[in-house]
């Protein structure tokens, strides 16, 4: 399993605390990328810019990646173009949400 594998399954334990789906499946995760010292770079959004958690989850994301074992750095921005939608989650989230 390569870095970036690693990283999106360690993302893929991180929930929503609103939806009971990981941020992954979500779509709230919308770029990774490593670089060949293994430093992690990760855009991602939140449902909505006043999610309660707008604080604590980026950081989560960050600590989670971090701890994988070689993983350098990890830089993540909160980005809020494009705005999320429910258009961006995965068919298994929407089958999961019955949407």
């Amino acid at each position: 399993m390569n870095i970036k594998d690693k990283v999106i399954s360690e993302i893929k334990k991180i929930y929503d605390p609103e939806i009971p789906v990981n941020i992954y499946e979500l779509g709230l995760i919308y770029d990774i990328n490593v670089d060949e010292k293994n430093n992690v770079k990760i855009n991602m959004t939140l449902t909505t810019p006043n999610c309660p958690v707008a604080e604590s989850l980026p950081k989560e994301v960050q600590d989670s990646v971090k701890a994988i074992k070689g993983i350098n750095n990890v830089d993540l921005k909160l980005v809020w173009e494009p705005p999320w939608d429910k258009s961006m989650m995965s068919e298994a989230a929407k089958l999961e949400l019955n949407l």
